[in-house]
C-alpha cells in the first residue's frame, strides 16, 4: 500500500506542492518580482510583463508595438542608451547591472537596474532582445543617504580642521621676537590637519639685554595636549621674568604639572629652555634641558655638533625632577638649531628612521649659514619625507651674521 501511493499520494499530502505544479510559466512571467520585456532589434517592445506595466502606470496596449524601450527612459538615459548601451549590447550580446531611470505615466522617475541579452536563432542571427528590469528605488535611497552622510562628514571634518588650525595658532607666537644683532627663524609643521599638536616654542624679552626662549613637545595630541601646551607656555614665560635661570623655570613648570595632573592621567613634556644675551657681534646662550633632543650647533667653521644636556629629566613626570644647563658662545656665522623629535623620528622612504646623526650630517655642509637658511633646509627635508612624518615638528633657530653683512 505504501508503494502504491505514488505521486498522487504526494500531491494529496502536500497542497503547497500541488499549487506549485498548477502555477503556469505565463503567470510567473507576468507577476515576477522584477520587470520583463522583449523588444525587436530596433527596440520596439514586443512583450512586457504586468509587473513593469504596474511600475510605469501604463496599459499594455499603450506600450506593445507602439513604443521602443528607449522611449521609456529619461532624456539623459535615452542618450546613453543610444550612444553606449545599445552599441555595446550588439557587440557583446549581453549587458548587465546598468543603471537607468524610467519615466512613469505620471511623469515621475523610477530608478532601475537593467540587464539585457540578445536572443539568437539556430543560425546564430540575432532575433530579439530580452531585458530584465530591477527596481532600484531602495538602492537609490541608500546611495543618496550615503552621499548625504559623506557630505556631512566632510563638512564636519572641515569644521574640525578649522578649529584645530585656529587653536594651534593661539598656541604659537605670531612671529618670533627680534633680537638685536641676531637672526631668528621658526617653523611649525603639523603632522595632522585634524588634531592640535603638542609642540610649542616662543621667544620673548626678559630684560633690556636678555631674551628668553623655549621649545618643547607635550605628550599626546588633541585637546588634552593643547591644555598642557598652553599651561607650559605661560608658566615658562612667567617663570623666566621672575628668575632668568632656565633651570628654575623648568623646575617651576614641573611643579605646576605635578600639581595640575597628579591623578591617573599624568601629563609631561620635553623642553629646551634658555636665555640669550647678545654682545656686539657675539652672543652668550644658556640652555637648560628637560629630556629634550639636544640642540645642534652649526659653527661658521668645522662640523656641526650636538650640545647634549645629559641628565635632564622629563618635565612633569617626576616630583623633584632634575634639570641641567650648559653655556654656549655664538660667534659670527654660527647658527643654533632647536627642534622636536617629529623631525628626527620621521621615516625616509616610508621605512628608515631619519635620526639625529643624519640631521647633523645634512646640515654640516651649510656652514657658514643663517637661521633662515637652516630652517628652510629642514622644511625642505620634511616636505621630502611625505607621509613619513608621523609627528608634529617645531623648529627655532638663532644665528650671528657674518661681518659686513656678507651672508652665504
Amino acid at each position: 500500500m505504501m508503494c502504491g501511493a505514488g505521486a498522487n499520494g504526494r500531491e494529496d499530502a502536500d497542497p503547497a506542492f500541488s499549487a506549485l505544479l498548477e502555477d503556469s510559466a505565463e503567470d510567473l512571467y507576468e507577476n515576477a518580482p522584477c520587470g520583463y520585456l522583449s523588444t525587436m532589434l530596433d527596440g520596439t517592445i514586443a512583450k512586457i510583463n504586468a509587473t513593469l506595466l504596474d511600475w510605469l502606470g501604463h496599459e499594455r496596449e499603450e506600450i506593445v508595438g507602439r513604443r521602443r524601450f528607449s522611449d521609456l527612459l529619461t532624456v539623459g538615459g535615452r542618450l546613453y542608451h543610444e550612444t553606449h548601451f545599445a552599441p555595446l549590447l550588439r557587440m557583446q550580446g549581453e549587458l548587465g547591472g546598468v543603471a537607468f531611470e524610467l519615466k512613469t505615466a505620471s511623469g515621475a522617475r523610477l530608478p532601475v537596474l537593467v540587464t539585457s541579452t540578445v536572443k539568437t536563432g539556430s543560425d546564430g542571427e540575432a532575433q530579439l532582445i530580452r531585458t530584465t528590469v530591477f527596481d532600484a528605488r531602495d538602492r537609490r535611497a541608500y546611495e543618496q543617504e550615503l552621499l548625504r552622510a559623506r557630505d556631512e562628514a566632510e563638512r564636519e571634518r572641515d569644521r574640525v580642521q578649522r578649529l584645530a588650525r585656529t587653536l594651534q595658532q593661539t598656541l604659537l607666537p605670531p612671529a618670533p621676537a627680534e633680537v638685536p644683532g641676531m637672526q631668528v627663524a621658526a617653523y611649525y609643521h603639523p603632522a595632522s590637519a585634524d588634531q592640535v599638536g603638542g609642540d610649542f616654542y616662543d621667544l620673548f624679552p626678559i630684560t633690556g639685554d636678555t631674551w628668553g626662549f623655549f621649545l618643547g613637545d607635550v605628550s599626546g595630541k588633541g585637546a588634552p595636549a593643547a591644555v598642557v601646551t598652553s599651561l607650559a607656555r605661560y608658566t615658562l614665560r612667567a617663570a623666566a621674568v621672575h628668575d632668568p635661570d632656565p633651570t628654575v623655570a623648568l623646575d617651576t613648570l614641573n611643579t605646576v604639572l605635578q600639581q595640575q595632573f597628579h591623578s591617573t592621567d599624568p601629563r609631561y613634556c620635553t623642553v629646551v629652555n634658555g636665555r640669550i644675551r647678545p654682545d656686539g657681534d657675539h652672543a652668550a646662550v644658556t640652555l637648560a634641558g628637560g629630556g629634550h633632543p639636544p640642540a645642534l650647533l652649526i659653527p661658521a667653521a668645522g662640523p656641526a655638533r650636538f650640545l647634549p644636556l645629559r641628565g635632564g629629566q622629563l618635565v612633569g613626570a617626576l616630583p623633584g625632577a632634575r634639570f641641567v644647563s650648559a653655556d654656549v658662545h655664538l660667534a659670527p656665522g654660527d647658527t643654533l638649531l632647536l627642534y622636536t623629535d617629529g623631525l628626527t623620528e620621521a621615516r625616509t622612504n616610508g621605512r628608515t628612521r631619519y635620526s639625529e646623526e643624519r640631521l647633523r650630517e645634512d646640515l654640516t655642509g651649510l656652514a657658514p649659514t643663517t637661521a633662515p637658511a637652516v630652517v628652510e633646509a629642514v622644511t625642505t627635508l620634511l616636505a621630502g619625507f611625505g607621509d613619513g612624518v608621523d609627528d608634529d615638528t617645531a623648529l627655532l633657530a638663532f644665528s650671528i651674521p657674518l661681518p659686513g653683512g656678507d651672508q652665504p
